[in-house]
This record gives C-alpha cells, structure tokens and sequence, in this order.
C-alpha cells in the first residue's frame, strides 16, 4: 500500500506486545473516521491486521533490563535504522508513539531534528515513578500527550505539556459486562461460602517465576490448611514454557491442588474469588473486574536498594495509585512470604465483598471507555495541523 498524497501517512511505532495491542485499537478508530488515510510502523500482529505496512516487526525488541537490552542491541539498532530509512523515503505527517519510551523517544528526537512532523505520544513513559528528567525531553519533542492515568494530568499541567487524559484503554478491555457475576448482581460472596477458587499470577518473565510461584504455592498450601474447600489456578503467560510452571507444582507435594490455566487472563478472573498476583498491569485489570488481589514482588536486594532510591511513588499497584490508598495489600521483598500472604488471603477470604466495593471505586475514577477513540480525535487535529506544515516548508 502506497500513501495517497503528502498529507496522510501516519508512522506508528511501538516495541512489544501490549503497545501493539493498544496501538491496533488506537489505527483501528482512525480508520474508522479516514479509512484512506496510509498507516506505517514497527509493531506486530495487531497493527498488521488494521493493514499497517510494517517496515519493522517487534519481537525482537521486547527486551526489560540492562542486560537484555544489551543482548538485543543489534536489532534495536536495525530496527532505528529501518525508521530513519522510511523518514527519508516516506516522510510521514504524523508520529504516534505508544509506550517503549527508551527507543520512542529517541526516534521522536530524530524526527524533530530533520523533518516537520507532528509528533503524539499515547501510553507515555512512567515519569509519576522515575526519570522524571523525561518530562523536559516530552515537552521538547512531543506535540501532544495522551495519558491514561488520571493522576498523570496534574504532573503533566504543571510542566506545560499539551496533554489531555483520554481514560485508560483497559476499560475497553474489561468493560462492565466482563465483571464477576457476583459484582453485577450484587450478591454478597463473603462470610458464609464455602468453596473459593484463588487465582494465581506470578508473571510473564521467567525471573518472576522462579522469584514468586514457589512462594505463592506455598501459601497456596497454607489455605488449604485452614480452608479446605479452595481450589488453585496457576496462570501461565504465553512467554512461560509449561514445564516452567509443573516443576514446582511437583516440588510442593500437592499437585492436585492446583490446575495451570493457560487461557486468557480474563477468564480466569471471571472463575476466580481472590487473586495473588505479580505487581504490573494484570493488578489493574484484575482491579477493572472487580477481583481483590494481593499484590506480591520480590527481587534481587542490590535491585530492590536502587528501586527505592529512583523510585517516587508511595505504592507499587496501579489500582493503589489511581485511588491513592492500598486497595490492595501490597507485600513486597521480605512481606512477600508464604506466611504473610496465606494470612491476608485468609483475612480477604472473609470479606470478599468489601474488597470488590473498593475496586468498583477504582472502575469509577478511570471514567469511561472509548480512549483509542478520542486519542484517533486527537490524532487526526495534528495530522490536519501537519499538512500546513508541510505546505509552509515546501
């Protein structure tokens, strides 16, 4: 697909798998409004089914950590070089970055350096947490933000970026109806019950595994002890191998207690009363269902050292953030013990619908559905704006 004229080639650039979903989402509404318009990028499955010509593809790029960042530095630096080819062939009249700030913000920085282009970023960079230095490089480089979080616009305001909270797209992933049909009838699940089913998430990266479904196992077990009637799904991420998973639940002598679920996260939010989860953002999508959770972390002491010194926030879980109290427990580094969380378990077992009328509070403060829609709004007023761009350097 070539573009049509000057004045509507759009350039995504995204770097792993979430950034492309989103991203799919976000071409998806804009097509709906212009479907001419010609979409370029670095993403994957998402943007390619909304017909995006990708000059790149992400799998190569999903790297977290100094090391593996390291180990992927030849194809980032190819993935650049495809960007800067495709500015100079197809100079586009927009650019929207959605997450991946290290490489987006990089790109937005070339892209301002030699070509007039407007630049939108959606899903930015965790700055509320860490390297706040990055607001400076945002307002130089980006025309306009679009934020996810409603505590983002504050910090956004006060350094005078252009920047308008569109919700958060998980609401669109979980909306009302994918609520645990306790939550939408209003029945009370607490005191009283005896079956309980606790869902399991010790995350998608191979580090979190070996760091927390032992320990998560072990609590499991713990339950059990006190509350025989509960069963125990083991979510498995599709970056975890099975076998990664069925070797510590043969180490923890009770095998039979616990099932891997290897469906998507949503269902088993909706089969589950209670949640032990790995902090990231499964905490606040099991939060959009409604579903308390406790959140567990663990990591090397060296890490856990500098994380406190960088890090600005006072909680770990987004849902805690976003409604600026503990929602839900937190037990990180030496709290994340099976003893302590079999306990609170145990506790939340007992008042199950205190919990959920908590995390309704959280749905309530994220507003409603429809960001991807008015980010492509405001995606289509900068490429409007662009094209005099173009015409006044021409």
């Amino acid at each position: 697909m070539k573009p049509l004229s000057k004045s509507n080639h759009i350039m995504v650039l995204t770097g792993e798998p979430s950034g492309d979903f989103h991203a799919g989402h976000l071409v998806e509404e804009i097509r709906q409004a212009r479907p001419d318009i010609y979409v370029s990028g670095i993403g994957g499955p998402c943007l390619e089914d909304q017909d995006v010509e990708l000059f790149y593809r992400i799998e190569n790029l999903s790297a977290m950590g100094l090391t593996e960042v390291l180990m992927q530095f030849r194809q980032i630096k190819q993935a650049f070089e495809h960007f800067k080819a495709k500015m100079a062939s197809q100079p586009p009249d927009l650019i929207i970055l959605v997450d991946y700030p290290g490489f987006n913000l990089r790109a937005a920085q070339f892209a301002r350096d030699h070509y007039p282009v407007k630049i939108l970023y959606y899903i930015l960079p965790k700055v509320w947490a860490w390297k706040r230095s990055r607001l400076k490089k945002i307002k130089r480089l980006v025309d306009h933000a679009a934020l996810i979080f409603p505590f983002e616009e504050r910090l956004y305001k006060r350094f005078g970026i252009s920047s308008t909270y569109v919700g958060n797209p998980l609401m669109d992933v979980y909306p009302e109806n994918g609520l645990s049909p306790s939550v939408r009838s209003g029945t009370v699940t607490a005191k009283g019950r005896g079956n309980f089913t606790i869902g399991l998430l010790p995350g998608s990266r191979n580090a979190e595994i070996n760091n927390l479904l032992e320990i998560m196992i072990q609590a499991a077990e713990r339950v059990h002890q006190k509350k025989s009637r509960v069963e125990f799904l083991v979510s498995r991420a599709g970056s975890i191998r099975k076998e990664s998973i069925e070797k510590y639940l043969q180490k923890s002598g009770n095998p039979h207690l616990f099932n891997i679920h290897d469906a998507k996260v949503s269902d088993l939010f909706l089969k589950s009363d209670l949640v032990i989860a790995a902090s990231g953002t499964v905490t606040l999508e099991a939060a959009l269902c409604c579903v308390p959770t406790i959140i567990v972390y663990k990591m090397s002491p060296i890490s856990y050292g500098i994380a406190r010194l960088v890090v600005r926030v006072k909680y770990a879980g987004l849902a805690n953030l976003i409604a600026g109290a503990q929602v839900m427990p937190e037990l990180l580094q030496k709290e994340a013990n099976p003893f302590k969380i079999s306990q609170k378990a145990l506790h939340m077992l007992d008042y199950l619908d205190l919990y959920q009328d908590r995390l309704l509070m959280v749905r309530k403060l994220l507003g409603n559905k429809g960001a991807a829609k008015r980010t492509a709004k405001i995606a289509l007023h900068l490429l409007d704006e662009s094209k005099q761009l173009w015409q006044g350097s021409s």
